[in-house]
């Protein structure tokens, strides 16, 4: 996991913060990716403040030796040519404000942040009193108005002894907590509160699950004091308020270091509070009657009773038992052919997943037994799908054995077609260029193909005795190719009847090219936007054909030279069957500017300016500017709203949905869901002129390496890691099998098809 870690005791400190490099240090050494931001003094009793009217700085902390006090702050980070070693924020500010710059101003490059720990606090934080005013609690509390989980960790000592060996069993006894409740995070539970008692042996004893006692003070919290006198500094104040009750011990021995960890470069900024506020005028907007925001707003005095303390969530309670086994949740086979897929996913388990909940093996054979939980990531043809038929209740495979009605281009246009026709009132009538199928062998029999396809023919024919720009453009498609391989375009049966006499030159150019149908279910199915280039197709797939209008004219941005793009959108989908759309969408831009296919026919030839496969492009994704994130094109657009992209999304979303519907019930025998499968797609939108996204093609097994270096984590490892989190951890008992959806991954379709594991 990404941890984030905050606390209100500042930097490492035997004097004020003994116990936060030791959980630090436990975290990274179980495989967490820990980043650290803490405040750079001691902001105890602040609650969940921040401090306004004042930019907040940070200083950059290069811890030291465990429990010694050699740590170092310096102005500046690290530079790139800097000796490697850990690094730490520390902030001029609050828990809360820790939250807020860790989570949206720095360690994006390691991905997003899957729960924020804030602690250990240097005392319990048990009963309202202390709660309620806990900065601790309140960098929790912050963490969770900013939609992450949180946990605020305290250590309830009774000794200033500070013995590093009760210590270091205190942080193994919390991680081993943090990661159980991470990995069943009860519905409606936005933070817990941990108090650890520093105790030896206290891994031993029970985790109860608790109610916080609302207590009150019974007098006043201040203490007259001679004026005369100097004022006590807040450290001063913490050390006497931590002295009451305790027993002094000896001062704590030193323990060995760990060697320097590769960290991160900062890049050195500051910070000015300006909080927008949309949200919440929004939500005023959006709420009915009767509470404190809306009075207000309708000129009203609002008068709003609290209880002065936390809510405990109902119907949790009992005693965790924390396991002891050693033996993996699941064993898993880790099995592609592209490298950059393979580290991914290994990556994204490791992060997702605790040490030593997964053990990779080689072969099936390497089991304990067939029914040991399995999961399988293997190219379509290497999946045992047998094994998984057998025991769909422990074992998981990557792809779901028939799915043409979605990747076949001509099954999908005939999935759209019989949906919108029984319903006619889809999404999908609005966002689908409804293509004509017809089947061909050999150019001179065109006419006789064309006899099925007659509004094809019809159209073709109306084509005749037009200019050029008033003609109807087609664009031709081959049924089982990828990678845009066979795709023309035409205006004329002429021009049509020229493309397959083209390929039956090139057929007999190729000898022993044609690759023959073995008759395998994963020969049949098995459709991949990998390796291969050129724009012909291949003799065996010169048989289905689809024919659209062609989208004109496409959506144009002039940061990218007016160059036409498509959007690739990776969809999830889950068992029988859930669909997730995720929310990093790449935008594909073709070679070369665009201009109308009727401007220059030699254009036309080459595509160049047509095609935004980036398989046709040298260099490939490589090339500056022809792979972009989605969410970081133009922001103003002419003629479209300052909110495009969101309405983009909202409709792709809305589309994705649909069309796994049509598929899933409209054509079943090619479409078969599994309980114990999923699979991520690429799915292919163009956008026109109006801000409307046509769906183009669906690709299993999609080209993740198109989303080049720059965006890899970003994109594909943040997308495997959200598949390990919905797909594949609540198939093995890890997770919630009820997952409505994350913050990267919108549920798109919920469809009850009554298949269980």
């Amino acid at each position: 996991m990404h941890i984030l870690v905050v606390n209100d005791d500042g930097p490492p400190s035997n004097q004020s913060s003994p116990y936060v490099h030791s959980l630090v240090h436990t975290l990274q050494s179980a495989g967490h990716v820990v980043s650290v931001v803490l405040p750079h003094q001691q902001r105890s009793w602040i609650g969940k403040a921040h401090l306004i009217g004042a930019s907040v700085r940070p200083t950059y902390f290069r811890p030291g030796t465990l429990h010694e006090d050699n740590g170092t702050i310096h102005d500046f980070p690290r530079g790139d040519d800097a000796e490697d070693g850990d690094e730490w924020l520390l902030i001029d500010s609050t828990p809360a404000s820790c939250v807020q710059i860790g989570l949206f101003h720095y360690f994006q490059e390691r991905g997003p942040v899957d729960v924020v720990v804030s602690g250990p606090n240097y005392g319990r934080n048990t009963t309202a009193l202390f709660a309620l005013s806990s900065g601790t609690i309140g960098g929790a509390l912050e963490a969770a108005h900013c939609g992450k989980r949180a946990i605020a960790l305290s250590y309830a000592f009774s000794s200033r002894n500070h013995d590093p060996v009760v210590i270091a069993e205190a942080s193994q006894h919390s991680v081993k907590l943090i990661e159980y409740l991470c990995e069943n995070w009860a519905e409606g539970v936005d933070l817990y509160n941990i108090n650890v008692p520093l105790e030896p042996g206290m891994s031993k004893c029970k985790v109860l699950y608790t109610d916080m006692l609302d207590n009150r003070w019974t007098g006043s919290c201040f203490q007259a004091v001679d004026a005369a006198l100097p004022d006590e500094t807040p450290q001063l104040q913490e050390q006497r308020l931590r002295d009451q009750g305790e027993r002094l011990g000896e001062k704590p021995t030193a323990a060995p270091g760990t060697g320097p960890l590769r960290r991160i470069r900062f890049q050195h900024k500051h910070f000015q509070w300006n909080p927008d506020f949309t949200d919440v005028w929004k939500s005023v907007e959006a709420s009915g009657p009767g509470n404190d925001g809306r009075a207000v707003r309708e000129g009203m005095t609002s008068v709003t009773p609290l209880k002065a303390t936390f809510m405990r969530t109902p119907g949790i309670q009992g005693e965790i038992k924390l396991s002891d086994n050693d033996e993996p949740a699941f064993y898993s086979i880790l099995d592609s052919d592209d490298s950059y897929v393979q580290s991914l996913m290994e990556q994204a388990l490791q992060r997702r997943l605790r040490k030593g909940h997964c053990q990779i093996i080689s072969k099936l054979s390497d089991l304990p037994s067939p029914s040991t939980p399995l999961f399988q990531y293997r190219e379509y043809e290497r999946l045992d799908f047998e094994h998984a038929m057998m025991n769909s209740a422990t074992s998981l495979v990557n792809a779901y054995i028939i799915r043409k009605a979605l990747i076949r281009k001509h099954y999908l246009s005939n999935t759209v077609t019989n949906w919108v026709t029984k319903h006619p009132n889809s999404v999908l009538r609005n966002h689908f260029k409804f293509a004509y199928d017809f089947e061909l062998d050999y150019a001179e029999f065109l006419d006789e193909a064309l006899l099925e396809a007659y509004e094809l023919r019809e159209s073709l024919d109306s084509n005749e005795g037009k200019p050029d720009s008033e003609k109807e453009w087609w664009i031709l498609k081959a049924g089982m190719s990828d990678r845009g391989q066979g795709i023309r375009l035409f205006n004329s049966e002429d021009q049509l009847r020229e493309i397959f006499e083209e390929w039956e030159e090139d057929s007999d150019d190729e000898s022993g090219s044609e690759n023959p149908d073995t008759g395998r279910p994963e020969d049949q199915d098995q459709d991949q936007d990998r390796d291969g280039d050129g724009q012909g197709v291949v003799t065996s797939q010169l048989r289905h054909f689809i024919a659209q209008p062609y989208i004109d004219p496409p959506l144009l941005l002039p940061s990218s030279s007016n160059r036409k793009f498509h959007i690739r959108t990776y969809v999830l989908a889950v068992g029988s069957l859930k669909v997730y759309v995720f929310k990093e969408m790449l935008a594909l831009f073709a070679a070369k500017p665009y201009c109308p296919p009727w401007e220059d026919e030699d254009e036309v030839i080459d595509l160049a300016r047509h095609l935004t496969n980036t398989c046709f492009q040298e260099g490939g994704s490589t090339n500056e500017g022809s792979v972009r994130r989605f969410w970081e094109l133009d922001h103003h657009v002419p003629g479209l709203s300052h909110d495009w992209k969101e309405k983009i999304f909202d409709q792709i979303c809305a589309v994705t949905g649909e069309v796994f519907e049509a598929a899933a019930r409209g054509m079943m025998v090619h479409f078969q869901t599994l309980p114990n499968a999923f699979e991520l797609f690429g799915v292919d939108f163009l956008v026109d002129n109006d801000g409307v996204p046509w769906l183009l093609e669906l690709n299993a097994y999609p080209d993740f390496g198109q989303t080049g270096e720059e965006l890899k984590d970003l994109v594909v490892g943040r997308l495997f890691e959200e598949t390990v989190e919905v797909a594949v951890k609540p198939f093995f008992g890890m997770g919630d099998s009820s997952v409505k959806g994350t913050s990267d991954l919108r549920l798109v379709a919920d469809l009850e098809l009554g298949r269980k594991a």
